[in-house]
């Protein structure tokens, strides 16, 4: 839970939009029956230090990945670590059969956004009043 509200301070500056932590723990329980292998706690050294939230879901009329959660802790932010959660997610998103995957992100998360365009997303579209940039990126 920490690390999903986390998210929503290092994108929004608080948490309000999070919501109860109840609704959260019945969605993450569904969806990881549906995605058990998209749904993975990383740590290092018996710590842990990043969350990957992951499932395909249907967008404009086709199946398509998408990344709920991509999250490292702050002191693994900027040094590689995120490279090896794409690398994974990737793997996920082929076994899944889908071409492409998309994620949301605040455009004030500037760190995050630029991690994503250094692996290849790109902006399509901003959703909810402005509140977060939807990206996608293609699966090779």
């Amino acid at each position: 839970m920490k690390f999903r509200r986390d998210s929503y301070i290092v994108s929004f500056g608080d948490d309000s939009y999070f919501g109860e932590d109840e609704d959260y723990v019945k969605w993450l329980q569904l969806k990881t029956k549906q995605f058990p292998e998209g749904f993975v706690m990383v740590e290092e050294n018996g710590e842990s230090i990043g969350l990957l939230e992951m499932q395909v879901r249907e967008y404009n009329g086709y199946q398509i990945g998408y990344v709920n959660l991509f999250y490292l802790v702050p002191k693994k932010r900027g040094h590689g670590a995120g490279r090896y959660l794409y690398e994974y997610a990737i793997k996920f998103f082929k076994k899944e059969r889908v071409k492409e995957y998309h994620l949301t992100v605040s455009p004030t998360n500037k760190q995050a956004m630029r991690f994503y365009k250094k692996i290849g997303m790109k902006e399509i579209g901003t959703e909810k009043d402005g509140r977060v940039i939807r990206m996608k990126g293609k699966i090779g």
